[in-house]
C-alpha cells in the first residue's frame, strides 16, 4: 500500500494536524498510477549511482557510452579515460547509439518528469523528444534508425510500448504511437496492477518485430517474453514465461538468432541467460553471487556490454562470446564538460575524532552530488516547494572527497537523533580543493543510561542496484548511530537473497556496542507481514500463504500457527509496518485480511511495530484500541529500509526503537527488554517518562482512583509541534513547547479515574529534513495502571475487533483454495476463539 495516501486522513483524524502541511510531502514520480512504487522505482525507473547504471555500444563497436553520476560519459574500449557528454539541469540515464553514429537518445529526469532526450555528438547540443510530462523510460533506435521504441506512463498512468517515427535526426510530429492494448486482466495480483504492463522493447534486426517484456495472463513477477509486429495493436505471441522482477531488459543479438537478458531463474541473484529468439530453453552467460543486469550486444555480436555489482557498487564490464573473457570499463581520468572543483569533508565529534556519518550535498544546480566511490541514495518523496528533486546522500566514515560543479554548495550531516544535525555552506572554485569541517555535537548520550537504539526490520539485499554484505550494512548503520540491527531475510518474488547469511547468533561483524542479528520476516501478503526475532534453530519455509495459482493458496498456516513455531524457536513474533490509512471494518469496498487483532487476543504478539513503512498516528490509534482491551503489547520500530537501494525508503534506524537493557549491550538481555516493553519509538524526538515515579513499562498498583504526577521530558534535533500525555488513547495532557521547540522538560498532573495505560507521545505537523519521513514523531510505550483489581477494558474497541474478525470469517467462509477440510476448521476455530475473547468484554456485541 502506499503509504502517502494517508496524509490527508491522518490530518482528518488529527485536528491539531493541518491536512496541507502533511500533503506537502510526495512521491517522486507521482504520476505513475501503478503499486508498489518503491519496487518500481528502484528496479525499473533509472536511478543516480555513482558507478554506471545502463551502456550502449557504438556502430563501430570501439566505443561505449553509459549512464553515471546521473551524467551521460563516453570511454573508448582500452582507454581509461571517459568523457562526460551530458551535463545541465536533470540527471541523464539509459543512452542508446544511432545506428550511424551521429546521435544517442536518453532520458533525463527533471521537473517531475522523465522525457526522452537527443545527444547530437558532434555539436553536443540536446533537444527534446518527448515533452508529455509522463515518465518515459528504455529507449531504443530500429537497426534502420527510423524510430525509437520506449516505454511510457503517458497512457492511463500505466506502462506501455510506444514508438516516434525519426526522420534526419528529428523526431517527425505527432508520430508517438501507441503499440500495446490496455488490457484488465482481472488478475489478483498483490505486488502488480491488475492492468496488464509492457516494458523493456528490444528491436528484431530488420526492424520489423519487437521482444517486449509483460505480464499478461500471469498473476506474479513482471513477466516473460513476447514477440509482436512494432505496429498498434499487433498480436502478442509469447515466447516464454518466466516470473522476473523489472530488470529482465532482454537485448536481440544483430545475428537476430539469440537474446541476452538478466534472470534470477532458480537463484538468489541475476546473472545473464541466453534464449533464441523464439524462446526455448535458456541457459546462463554469467554465474555468481551478485547482479548482472542491463545487458547489450555489440554490432558484431561478439561482446556482450553489461552492469555488475559483485564489487558492492555498480561497475561496467564487457564479457566476450564465446570465451567469457571478462573486462571492466574503468573510468580512470574524467573529464568533465563544465568547470568543476573538489569537495573534501571531514565529519568530527566535540572531541576532534571522524565520525561515520550520513552527508548530504547539494550543488548550486540543485543536484545532489557524492563521491565517485560512495554508494548514492534518494529518498522517495519530497516537498516540492522546497527543492526540485528528492534529498540525496551518502555514507561516509568520516571523510569524503567529491568533484563538483563550481559554485555554491550545500552539506548537511546526520549522525542519529542522539546529535544535532550539522550544516554548512562552502563555494568552491574551479580547479581547486575546499576542506569543510562539520561538527557533530550530542544532544544525548542514552547507552551510558542504558538505552541503546534498534533498527527491527531492515533488508540487507532485496533486489536493490548494490550488493550488500553485514561489514558494509554494519558501516551504513553506525553512520546512522544504530546498536542493533535486525537483517530481516524474507523473499522478493521466488528468490530470497540473503537466504545464505540466515544464522542463529549475532554476526561476525558484531562488536561490544553493536549487533548484526540476521532473522526473518515472514511474508503472507494476506493476514499480514511479521517478524521473526531470535530464532534459534532454523527458518521458517514456505514463507507465505495465500498466493493464487501456487502451492500456497491456502489461508493456512495463520500468523498464530507461525507464531507458535517461532515461539518454539524461543523467538520474539511481531507485526510490522502495519496501517497507511485507518482500517474500517464496516467498508466492505476495501479488503480486510489483516490478522493482527486475532492474534493479539490469542496472546501470540510479543511487539507492534508502532513505527514502521506506514503512518505513524494512523498504526497508533489501533496500538491504543488493543492496548484499551487490556493487550499489553511493546513499542518497537522498523524501517523496513532496503539498504541495497538507489532510491532508498528511508535508511536503517530511519525510524528505531530504543531499548532499556542495562549498562552493557547483549542480545539477550536487549530482547527480554523489548518483550517487556521498556522502550520508546522515533525518528528525532528523544522522550523521557515516568508516572508517579515509575518507568516505561511498569505497573501501578491503587487501591483506588486519584491523581498521578507524570514527568515528561523531550531532546530533538528538530522542531516538534505536540507534546503529549496520552492516557487510554486520549489525549489527557498537552506540555506546552517554547522557543525553536525543540526541548521540554515539565511535570504534570494526571487524573486517574479507571484501570488504563499512559505514554508519552511528540510529533510535528509537517515533515522536516534531514527527517525522510512522513513527519517527525516520537512515542513512549505504555506505563500501566491498575485500579483494585479492575481490568483494562473498553466496550468500543471489543466492539470495533468483533467486527473486524467478522470480516476476517466472512473472507475465510468463502475461500475456496484450502487443500484440506481440516485446514478450514482449524482457521475458522482460531477466528471464532479469538472473536470469544473480545465479545466476553463488558457490554460488547455478543456471538
Amino acid at each position: 500500500m502506499d503509504r502517502y495516501c494517508a496524509v490527508v486522513l491522518v490530518a482528518a483524524c488529527c485536528a491539531a494536524a493541518p491536512g496541507t502541511a502533511l500533503a506537502q510531502r510526495q512521491p517522486v514520480l507521482k504520476q505513475v498510477g501503478v503499486p508498489h512504487a518503491y519496487y518500481w522505482r528502484e528496479m525499473y525507473v533509472p536511478q543516480v549511482t555513482s558507478g554506471p547504471s545502463a551502456v550502449t555500444w557504438s556502430p563501430d563497436g570501439t566505443e561505449l557510452i553509459y549512464s553515471m553520476q546521473g551524467s551521460l560519459w563516453r570511454q573508448r574500449i582500452g582507454s581509461r579515460v571517459a568523457q562526460q557528454v551530458t551535463a545541465g539541469e536533470g540527471y541523464d540515464y539509459q543512452p542508446d547509439w544511432s545506428p550511424d553514429g551521429r546521435l544517442v537518445v536518453f532520458t533525463r529526469y527533471a521537473r517531475d518528469a522523465i522525457e526522452l532526450q537527443l545527444l547530437d555528438l558532434r555539436s553536443g547540443s540536446v533537444q527534446p523528444i518527448t515533452a508529455n510530462g509522463a515518465v518515459n523510460v528504455e529507449p531504443r533506435w530500429a537497426p534502420d534508425g527510423t524510430r525509437i521504441a520506449f516505454v511510457s506512463s503517458a497512457y492511463n498512468r500505466r506502462w506501455h510500448v510506444f514508438t516516434i517515427a525519426m526522420e534526419a535526426g528529428r523526431p517527425v510530429e505527432a508520430s508517438v504511437t501507441r503499440l500495446t492494448e490496455d488490457n484488465d486482466s482481472r488478475l489478483p495480483r498483490y505486488y502488480y496492477s491488475v492492468w496488464d504492463h509492457y516494458l523493456s522493447p528490444t528491436w528484431s534486426p530488420d526492424s520489423r518485430d519487437l521482444i517486449i517484456v509483460s505480464n499478461r495472463g500471469h498473476l506474479h513477477g513482471t513477466g516473460g517474453f513476447w514477440r509482436m509486429t512494432a505496429t498498434p495493436g499487433a498480436p502478442m505471441r509469447e515466447l516464454r514465461y518466466e516470473e522476473t522482477t523489472w530488470k529482465a531488459r532482454p537485448d536481440w543479438s544483430p545475428d537476430g538468432k539469440r537474446v541476452v537478458y538478466s534472470s534470477y531463474l532458480g537463484r538468489q541473484w541475476a546473472q545473464l541467460w541466453l534464449m533464441t529468439s523464439e524462446g526455448g530453453d535458456v541457459f546462463p552467460l554469467t554465474y555468481g553471487e551478485f547482479d548482472a543486469t542491463a545487458p547489450r550486444w555489440s554490432r558484431d555480436a561478439r561482446h556482450v556490454a553489461y552492469i555488475s555489482n559483485e564489487s558492492g557498487n555498480t561497475a561496467l564490464w564487457v564479457i566476450d562470446v564465446p570465451g567469457a573473457r571478462r573486462r571492466q570499463i574503468v573510468p580512470s581520468e574524467r573529464r568533465y564538460r563544465e568547470p568543476v572543483g573538489r569537495l573534501r569533508i571531514v565529519v568530527v565529534d566535540r572531541g576532534g575524532r571522524a565520525r561515520a556519518a550520513r552527508v548530504s550535498v547539494t550543488g548550486a544546480d540543485g543536484r545532489v552530488y557524492a563521491p565517485d566511490d560512495a554508494w548514492r541514495h534518494a529518498d522517495e518523496a519530497f516537498d516540492r516547494s522546497e527543492r526540485g528533486f528528492e534529498y540525496g546522500y551518502f555514507h561516509t566514515p568520516g571523510t569524503a572527497e567529491l568533484t563538483i560543479p563550481v559554485g555554491a554548495v550545500r552539506v548537511e550531516v546526520w549522525h542519529g537523533p542522539e546529535y544535532r544535525v550539522a550544516r554548512g555552506d562552502v563555494t568552491v572554485p574551479a580547479g581547486k580543493t575546499v576542506t569543510k569541517r562539520l561538527l557533530l555535537e550530542r544532544l544525548a548520550d542514552l547507552p551510558a543510561r542504558g538505552w541503546w537504539s534498534g533498527d527491527l526490520h531492515v533488508h540487507m539485499n532485496y533486489g536493490g542496484a548494490y550488493r550488500n554484505t553485514p561489514e558494509h550494512l554494519a558501516f551504513q548503520s553506525r553512520a546512522e548511530d544504530l546498536h542493533v540491527v535486525e537483517n530481516l531475510i524474507v523473499n522478493k518474488e521466488q528468490r530470497i537473497p540473503d537466504i545464505a547469511y540466515f544464522r542463529t547468533d549475532p554476526d561476525p561483524v558484531s562488536t561490544a556496542d553493536f549487533l548484526l542479528l540476521h532473522d526473518q520476516e515472514y511474508h503472507t501478503s494476506y493476514w499480514g507481514h511479521t517478524g521473526l526475532l531470535g530464532l534459534r534453530d532454523h527458518y521458517l519455509l514456505p514463507e507465505y500463504v495465500g498466493y493464487p495459482n501456487t502451492a500456497a493458496a491456502s489461508l493456512y498456516p495463520m500468523n498464530a500457527d507461525v507464531a507458535d513455531l517461532a515461539h518454539a524457536q524461543g523467538a520474539l513474533f511481531g507485526y510490522v509496518h502495519p496501517f497507511d490509512t485507518q482500517p474500517d471494518p464496516t467498508d466492505t469496498t476495501e479488503r480486510l485480511t489483516f490478522e493482527l487483532p486475532v492474534d493479539a487476543a490469542l496472546g501470540k504478539v510479543d511487539y507492534m511495530e508502532v513505527m514502521g513503512y506506514s503512518d505513524h498516528l494512523v498504526t497508533s490509534g489501533i496500538w491504543y484500541r488493543l492496548l484499551n482491551c487490556g493487550f499489553r503489547i511493546p513499542a518497537g520500530a522498523g524501517t523496513d529500509a532496503f539498504p541495497n537501494f538507489a532510491s532508498l525508503r528511508g535508511p536503517p534506524g530511519l525510524v528505531r526503537v530504543f531499548v532499556r537493557s542495562g549498562p552493557r549491550l547483549e542480545r539477550r538481555s536487549w530482547m527480554a527488554a523489548l518483550r517487556a516493553g521498556r522502550t520508546f519509538v522515533t525518528n528525532a524526538p528523544l522522550l523521557e517518562f515516568t508516572l508517579a515515579g515509575r518507568e516505561i513499562g511498569d505497573e501501578i498498583r491503587l487501591p483506588a482512583g486519584g491523581r498521578l504526577t507524570a514527568t515528561v521530558g523531550l531532546q530533538s534535533s528538530v522542531p516538534i509541534d505536540h507534546l503529549e500525555v496520552i492516557g487510554n488513547g486520549s489525549v489527557v495532557a498537552t506540555i506546552p513547547l517554547r522557543g525553536d521547540h525543540t526541548t521540554a522538560s515539565d511535570t504534570v498532573s494526571i487524573p486517574v479515574a479507571r484501570s488504563g495505560w499512559y505514554l508519552l507521545r511528540a510529533w510535528s505537523d509537517r515533515p522536516t529534513l534531514p527527517i525522510l519521513d512522513l513527519y517527525p514523531f516520537g512515542s513512549t510505550g505504555p506505563i500501566y495502571v491498575r485500579i483494585g483489581r479492575e481490568p483494562v477494558r473498553s466496550r468500543e474497541d471489543a466492539d470495533f475487533f468483533v467486527r473486524w474478525i467478522d470480516r476476517l470469517d466472512q473472507a475465510a467462509q468463502t475461500n475456496d483454495a484450502w487443500n484440506t477440510p481440516e485446514e478450514r476448521d482449524h482457521v475458522l476455530g482460531l477466528l471464532a476463539d479469538a472473536r470469544a475473547v473480545y465479545a466476553k468484554q463488558p457490554g460488547a456485541t455478543n456471538p
